[in-house]
């Protein structure tokens, strides 16, 4: 048994697809698959079941999966183990990124962290805070901004609040309250609403807010990033709530007015609580460096 082939499965979990994990392994997947089909040889057990509709664990290879990414985790840190100077790092750092973060200026963090790395390779992968979470806790990404519910922290996961922001209301230009310079959640009550899908820590924030107003609303259309809210409203389809620095400065089509009750949202960073990489731990000394100036 070889990492590589335990790599290979841990790919094939996460992205559910042969072709997607061998890309991102850069591999054919031809070679992929008969590294995995040797694996399963040595185990003697199918580790994958392969369906018109995709691929998924076998029960074996549910009880395979976790004990495999330990072993990436443990080989990882022995290679970060022996590197020559703290201050020379290589490898690569892999950050999940809400898209609607705004307390770090994420091309100024990789700016400052590549002149001071520079042989590390920066993986960027976008996402809602639950998923970034747990992808933590699973050793898929090292670092993660979020944004959740004040008061909601990230669990199982080391984290240190950032900001609070108060969300503002985004409105088609053309709106009944468009000139207005502050509203209440009640004024909104009849309209409609574009939100991040039900279940998410993007949609509770406002859910929270309206609930405690003891407001009802109707969210007619649930979409997954902000840029796509932004543009219903434009179009005056829908409303919505979003944190300021989400939406851009003079955007046409659209006004923005501060909710007097309207949502907050606590931005967080967020890393592995037990075994943090070298990559990990210097990107968060960056992160510090660029929250004090």
């Amino acid at each position: 048994m070889e990492l590589q082939q335990m790599r290979y499965v841990v790919e094939v979990a996460a992205t559910r697809s042969f072709t997607r994990a061998a890309e991102r392994c850069f591999v054919t997947q031809s070679a992929l698959s008969h590294q995995i089909a040797a694996l399963e040889r040595e185990l003697g057990q199918r580790l994958f079941i392969r369906s018109s509709r995709g691929v998924r664990l076998t029960e074996a290879g549910e009880a395979f999966l976790p004990p495999a990414r330990s072993a990436l985790a443990s080989a990882q840190q022995a290679v970060d183990a022996v590197a020559a100077e703290p201050d020379q790092l290589d490898g690569t750092v892999r950050i999940g990124i809400i898209p609607t973060v705004v307390a770090v200026r994420v091309p100024r963090l990789l700016a400052s962290f590549r002149a001071a790395h520079p042989a590390v390779r920066v993986e960027l992968e976008m996402g809602n805070s639950d998923d970034l979470v747990a992808k933590i806790r699973r050793g898929d990404l090292d670092v993660a901004l979020l944004g959740l519910q004040p008061g909601a922290e990230p669990r199982g996961v080391g984290y240190r609040e950032l900001a609070v922001d108060h969300h503002v209301a985004v409105l088609p230009r053309a709106h009944r309250l468009a000139a207005r310079t502050r509203l209440r959640l009640g004024d909104l009550a009849e309209d409609v609403f574009v939100d991040f899908p039900a279940g998410t820590s993007g949609r509770a924030q406002s859910d929270v807010a309206f609930r405690a107003a003891g407001v009802d609303r109707d969210v007619a259309f649930e979409v997954d990033t902000a840029g796509v809210m932004l543009g219903l409203v434009a179009e005056g389809l829908a409303v919505a709530l979003l944190t300021p620095g989400a939406v851009p400065a003079g955007m046409a089509g659209v006004s923005t007015v501060t909710v007097a009750d309207g949502p907050r949202r606590a931005e967080y960073v967020a890393w592995d609580l037990d075994s943090p990489r070298r990559v990990a731990r210097a990107l968060l000394t960056v992160l510090d460096g660029e929250a004090s100036v």
